[in-house]
């Protein structure tokens, strides 16, 4: 596949030019690192990125270029879901902020995750009261992996026109998705066009300017092949707002992990991060002592309230 691979120019998701960006760190990667395994979601940090650069205009950070979207959905139909352990906190993390939706008038009657894994959080807004659930999740091996209760409810494919009708949804979800889309307009307007008037939106992603990825740059777990754009607070409302949808909340998201997982997210070198992990995975302490800890996350909700003009 690496001989294949051709590499296309993006612009700034927001203001829509090409060349008025400024270079933050230069790609470190080759092209063997297009495969699945790269492509699959929570492996241990490798700090391998494309060529990140910084809008001047609205300080958007992207990645430029990068590899054709085919591609892309091909890996991603190719990863492995691998993250089991963590299923348990991501679920307990997640359903902490799908319970603020209500705060705006959510309706707990039809809910879609785009890129939901094995469906872990599809279970959860069943067991807090949604009626239907739905997930699209491109990886083949995620989806054989959900619970019977969910799989039937999950297409295996990336979101696109066509999949679900106009004005179905009460809740469109993504969680540590958007990041990774190449053309996130896009994606938006489909969020906008399936979710009912007044429904919900719920997003979840890493946050470029939050304290752990400043002091860190490019060492950064954030700093990823898998990431064509990364967000703050300030231009994920400005993009989200761009496409018709109304913000509503936006905040840090503090993720409850044990020390294990955490260890995993230290910018610690190799030689002394696995032995390391091997052994808090070994004990007690390492599985079962559990934080609540800024991660570098945001959460963003934000509302359809009418059809832009």
């Amino acid at each position: 596949m690496a001989e294949s691979i051709q590499l296309y120019a993006t612009c700034c998701a927001i203001c829509g030019t090409y060349d008025n960006a400024t270079e933050l760190y230069p790609a470190n990667f080759d092209f063997a690192a297009f495969n699945p395994a790269i492509f699959s979601a929570r492996r241990l940090p490798d700090r391998i990125h494309y060529r990140l650069v910084r809008c001047n205009t609205c300080g958007l950070v992207r990645s430029d270029p990068v590899a054709d979207a085919e591609t892309l959905t091909h890996l991603y139909v190719q990863s492995s879901f691998d993250y089991g352990a963590e299923v348990a906190s991501l679920r307990r993390t997640y359903g902490h902020y799908l319970a603020k939706l209500r705060h705006y008038g959510g309706r707990s009657e039809r809910l879609l995750e785009i890129g939901c894994g094995n469906g872990f959080l599809l279970e959860e807004a069943l067991r807090r009261g949604y009626k239907q659930v739905y997930g699209v999740e491109p990886s083949t091996e995620a989806v054989a992996k959900a619970n019977a209760r969910v799989r039937p409810h999950i297409i295996c494919d990336i979101m696109r026109p066509e999949l679900f009708d106009a004005n179905y949804f009460d809740a469109v979800c993504l969680f540590q998705v958007f990041d990774h889309i190449p053309d996130p307009g896009a994606l938006l307007d489909e969020c906008f066009k399936v979710l009912k008037p007044g429904g919900l939106m719920l997003c979840l992603n890493h946050n470029v300017q939050a304290v752990s990825a400043r002091l860190l740059g490019e060492r950064s777990p954030i700093i990823d092949l898998e990431h064509t754009y990364l967000y703050s607070p300030s231009t994920m409302s400005h993009i989200v707002e761009a496409h018709g949808f109304k913000v509503r909340q936006v905040g840090p998201v503090f993720n409850n992990y044990p020390l294990h997982y955490l260890t995993r997210l230290l910018p610690l070198p190799n030689n002394i991060k696995l032995p390391l992990l091997d052994w808090l995975g070994r004990v007690p302490l390492g599985r079962r002592m559990r934080l609540s800890v800024p991660l570098g996350n945001l959460y963003l909700i934000a509302q359809k309230t009418e059809v832009p003009g």
